[in-house]
């Protein structure tokens, strides 16, 4: 199938988190960038639902990474969610982890993340 829509989850590779809390963390971050898309921008969100809602899991360096991506994605006007940590478990309350960016035209995405190695 041909995509035209995708969301795209950026999680940082400094803080070593195990593989449960990473996958809970890139859940919230696909939750709330949906929930937000849907509520911002209908249209993408029901064409990306329709297609049936492709996600991608990148890596960044580290925390400043992750803000230059949110900068770049609010200057492009992108549904977009920052995921900061409860500090239930692994890391310290408030510690930021991963970036949502979309759900949103993939080639929109792509001018910010297309350059990011997967997961």
């Amino acid at each position: 199938m041909d995509y035209k829509y995708k969301l795209v989850v950026a999680v940082r590779k400094d803080l070593k988190l195990s593989p449960g809390k990473m996958a809970v963390q890139v859940a919230h971050a696909a939750v709330t960038c949906s929930l937000k898309a849907k509520k911002t921008n209908p249209n993408w969100f029901d064409e990306w639902y329709r297609e049936g809602q492709k996600k991608v899991v990148v890596k960044v360096q580290n925390e400043k990474e992750l803000i230059n991506l949110m900068n770049l994605a609010e200057d492009k006007r992108l549904p977009n969610a920052l995921i900061a940590d409860a500090g239930l478990t692994e890391i310290p309350p408030g510690t930021v982890t991963c970036l949502g960016i979309g759900p949103a035209p993939e080639k929109n995405i792509d001018e910010i993340t297309g350059n990011l190695h997967l997961l």
